[in-house]
């Protein structure tokens, strides 16, 4: 008998900082205008002033940081519902939270046209929550047990409900465009102010997440279990829920909508880190930043000096990955 050895955890935490880091490097140096390593180093120490170095610390870092934060807040959220709900189709996007956070934002601005941007994001904090409690409720409606399959088609249900309602005011009260460009998503334009605001919540809500893995692990299992080894099934939920929504509308108020990310990197990271969320976790803010630095420096220099919309490369990598993990788990999704 041959015993498979497996590579130790710390060693595979460490793969996963390093990836980040690469791409982070990669994400600052590729774009319209040539950057060396040399100007990067020269940005971050504030050594030399020139146009290079402003373009890095104006444009590019907060562009980047915003990637990083967000693609981690994805991952992590993704991860966190998956495991609440054992659907392993379970993702922001595609459960009403993400399209709920839009039409929040597009009902906020078409009322409150002058409202700042903390007020846009606990609109969308507000809006990931009713997305997602509509698409639990319709779910929920037929008596039986709960299917991850009705959950996806409630899901798909509510989130063209709530598209139709975003696209409406955006022509109602003409302002489409402004509507278009966040539902878009995108990273154009990110400040660090608007980091300022969004950081806190999205560390909370991994920092909350990371605590909480070990609860999280034991609920993926079975119910019967987690009562069994005295986890309050009800508080648990309501923890785990309140961070999907801090991860899920800061987000949303900084990118806009965006699918599939959370889909794909709990995924991705089980296939070598196991079913354990106290090494899922962990592993999705790394690979999740990174997979979003990836797919910002592919929109921004696949078609240059123009910009494709992130949202669209990271839906051309999402959707097959959708339908496989469909294909893959069909039996188990009735």
């Amino acid at each position: 008998m041959t015993t498979k050895k497996t590579i130790p955890y710390p060693y595979k935490l460490l793969a996963g900082i390093v990836f980040f880091a690469g791409m982070f490097v990669v994400s600052i140096i590729f774009g319209a205008a040539d950057i060396s390593l040399a100007d990067i180093w020269k940005a971050i120490t504030f050594s030399s002033v020139n146009s290079d170095i402003l373009i890095i610390q104006e444009i590019r870092l907060p562009r980047e940081v915003g990637a990083a934060l967000v693609g981690a807040a994805f991952g992590v959220a993704g991860a966190v519902m998956q495991g609440v709900t054992r659907n392993p189709l379970a993702d922001p996007g595609l459960l009403g939270l993400t399209s709920g956070a839009n039409a929040a934002l597009a009902i906020t601005l078409s009322f409150f046209p002058a409202i700042d941007y903390y007020g846009i994001m606990i609109a969308c904090f507000i809006g990931s929550a009713l997305g997602a409690a509509m698409v639990l409720g319709l779910s929920m409606a037929k008596k039986g047990k709960l299917s991850p399959l009705r959950v996806v088609l409630a899901g798909a249900a509510i989130t063209t409900f709530l598209i139709a309602v975003t696209e409406g005011l955006g022509i109602l009260f003409k302002m489409s465009k402004d509507v278009s460009m966040w539902t878009a998503g995108g990273l154009i334009g990110t400040t660090w102010v608007q980091l300022g605001m969004i950081a806190p919540f999205i560390a909370i809500g991994v920092i909350v997440s990371i605590l909480l893995s070990r609860q999280l692990t034991i609920l993926s299992l079975s119910e019967e279990v987690a009562v069994g080894l005295g986890q309050k099934l009800g508080r648990i939920r309501f923890m785990l829920f309140i961070v999907v929504i801090l991860l899920t509308g800061a987000s949303v108020a900084l990118i806009g909508n965006m699918a599939f990310i959370g889909l794909m990197i709990p995924h991705i990271v089980r296939r070598f880190a196991g079913t354990d969320y106290r090494f899922i976790v962990p592993l999705c803010v790394f690979f999740g930043a990174a997979f979003m630095l990836l797919a910002d420096t592919v929109a921004r220099t696949i078609n240059m000096p123009y910009e494709t919309p992130i949202v669209a490369v990271v839906a051309m990598l999402g959707l097959p990955f959708f339908l496989f993990v469909v294909q893959k788990g069909g039996k188990s999704l009735t």
